[in-house]
């Protein structure tokens, strides 16, 4: 493999560590486990600056407008391409757990593309706002949290205020 694809696969493993390491410190804090959680946490931030790194360093990040098209075309692709195979296969092998989460997913990649090609159809110049994400199925509401997810039905109390 090349440097570049070698930087690319680090970027995946070290996303991938952080992530994982996130829901590890989730389980942790639900076991009263908060110095582990805390710890699993710190290292989830070690791996984003490595994976931040590497992504920077394989010349990935562009100029905004640039970043907003990739943006687009990678949600894009995951509700028109990604999701719907995943989705079929998942119903195919009648594993209902998956099929509720890649269907979830799949409703709210097409949300991110929306606000992506809005951003893009104002030049990357947009106001500031208030944005809540459901935490059980990543639905965005902007201004305030809604009473309840219209993606999963999730209550207000699951809505987390993004800066």
């Amino acid at each position: 493999m090349s440097t570049q694809e070698n930087l690319l696969a680090a970027f995946a493993g070290e996303s991938q560590a952080n992530r994982r390491y996130l829901a590890f410190a989730k389980k942790a804090e639900s076991e009263n486990k908060k110095g582990l959680a805390q710890l699993f946490r710190v290292a989830a931030e070690g791996e984003t600056i490595h994976a931040l790194s590497h992504f920077q360093t394989a010349g990935e990040v562009k100029d905004s407008m640039e970043n907003i098209q990739t943006a687009i075309a990678g949600e894009t692709h995951e509700f028109s391409e990604m999701y719907p195979n995943f989705m079929e296969e998942a119903t195919t092998e009648n594993n209902n757990n998956a099929l509720l989460s890649f269907t979830r997913a799949n409703e709210i990649e097409k949300e991110h593309a929306k606000f992506f090609q809005e951003a893009l159809e104002k030049n990357g110049d947009i106001a500031e706002q208030e944005y809540y994400v459901c935490e059980i199925c990543g639905h965005i509401e902007l201004g305030s949290a809604p009473e309840k997810c219209s993606v999963c039905g999730a209550p207000k109390e699951k809505f987390k205020h993004v800066a």
